[in-house]
């Protein structure tokens, strides 16, 4: 099969990677790619948000699948553009509708959505501009700390945890009113602080079955002892000790299938990811947030401990035969260190040549911010690498991801040496 990945991450070449080993695999592209994906497909230079340039590519290509990697894609209706042509409606995909991404592409409507199924969460209320009076009363009703969310797509940087009542006012009136994170802030939700341990769950569906992907445990802020800014992610591990048997059990009746019975009976016909941000507080799972797509770097810790034909996944998703596939999970620890550009998340250098991996033996690379140029590989993000070791035990594979992170060179590379130390004490 021909297959298409939108994207250009370290989530994107983890779906290379996997899926170039796969027989399925005849033709692979992604567009647009990055210094890793061109080593194991071939890179296309076009935006995944531009559908009519990606058109043409499927249709010159003779494209019979397309992966959607990232969530602004499927917010903005690549499937529902698909399926408007005549000419590409028979071309199979991965990734849900524009209905259906709005579990990730409006806070507001996942909230609602949730209240409306039963599937557990923090309590909210959502206010706009208009409302802001009553958005300023409602937080002096609330305990602190507060957690205020833009509603929309805000590059995972839309969240702030206000630990007192002056922060919160100020963090709202600036959301609303100077829209501080633009459009997504038109609408802010307004959410209880939950205490407890995070985690993540990822289903795969084709909108009637399911399969319950490896779970993991991300690591957001900047600095060691999780401190700092708020990044796209420093590292992953998986599994999750604290993901027991009754736990993820728990996940399944209270979480999962509420969530997609709920689907059903709005009418959204459901087809890929749903990546479900998890908070076990007091031992039961609360949902944080839903997106419609893979985490990312948590894909480069679930990819590696899938043990099936990761394409033949895919295929059988698109073509709702998810219940007829192979699905096996391995039992190895994977950790992966994810390696930044100086100053990142805030302003961060590019164009600096990268060395040192060629040495890296025991633990796999992905590419994220990385490009080629002339037969160099620069620096071309904030995050630049993601490096994951897989072991029988979890610290010698933390100590494989941990040594290859320090082997890969270049100006100003900063990364977190404590990733997975805290999963050791469970």
């Amino acid at each position: 099969m021909n297959t298409l990945i939108l994207g250009s991450g370290g989530r994107e070449h983890a779906f290379a990677w996997r899926i170039s080993q796969s027989t399925l695999c005849d033709k692979l592209f992604v567009a647009p790619g990055n210094a890793g994906t061109a080593q194991i497909a071939t890179n296309l230079p076009i935006s995944y948000n531009d559908f009519e340039k990606i058109a043409e590519a499927v249709l010159t290509n003779g494209i019979e699948l397309v992966i959607v990697g990232p969530e602004e894609p499927l917010v903005k209706g690549v499937r529902d553009y698909f399926q408007s042509r005549e000419d590409l409606k028979h071309v199979l995909m991965v990734g849900p509708d524009a209905h259906g991404a709005m579990l990730e592409g409006s806070k507001d409507f996942s909230k609602n959505f949730m209240a409306k199924y039963g599937v557990p969460t923090a309590k909210s209320q959502t206010f706009t501009k208009d409302t802001l009076e009553d958005g300023l009363k409602y937080l002096e009703s609330q305990k602190l700390p507060i957690v205020l969310k833009a509603d929309g797509l805000a590059a995972g940087k839309g969240v702030i945890i206000a630990l007192s009542l002056d922060e919160a006012k100020e963090a709202l009136t600036e959301m609303l009113v100077d829209a501080k994170f633009g459009d997504a802030s038109s609408k802010v939700v307004i959410e209880e602080f939950l205490t407890g341990i995070e985690l993540s769950v990822f289903v795969l569906t084709d909108g009637d079955s399911y399969k319950v992907l490896p779970e993991a445990k991300d690591y957001k802020r900047i600095g060691e002892g999780d401190t700092g800014l708020n990044t796209g992610g420093m590292g992953a591990v998986s599994p999750v000790p604290f993901a027991t048997a009754k736990f993820m059990e728990a996940v399944d009746t209270q979480v999962i299938k509420p969530t997609l019975a709920g689907l059903k009976a709005e009418g959204i016909k459901y087809n890929g990811f749903i990546f479900i941000g998890l908070m076990n507080h007091e031992g039961e799972p609360y949902v944080i947030e839903y997106n419609a797509r893979m985490g990312d770097p948590e894909t480069e810790v679930v990819l590696p401990r899938i043990e099936s034909d990761f394409l033949a996944l895919m295929i059988a998703t698109a073509k709702n035969e998810l219940h007829e596939a192979d699905f096996t999970v391995s039992k190895q620890h994977a950790v992966t260190t994810v390696v930044v550009a100086g100053g990142y998340p805030n302003d961060y250098r590019k164009g600096d040549v990268i060395v040192g991996y060629d040495s890296i033996k025991e633990a796999t690379i992905f590419h994220a911010g990385t490009k080629l140029d002339n037969n160099l590989v620069l620096t071309n993000g904030g995050r630049v690498m993601a490096l994951t070791g897989m072991s029988n035990t979890l610290e010698k594979a933390i100590q494989k991801s941990q040594k290859a992170a320090q082997d890969v060179l270049f100006d100003g590379k900063y990364y977190r040496k404590d990733i997975g130390l805290d999963v050791l004490r469970y």
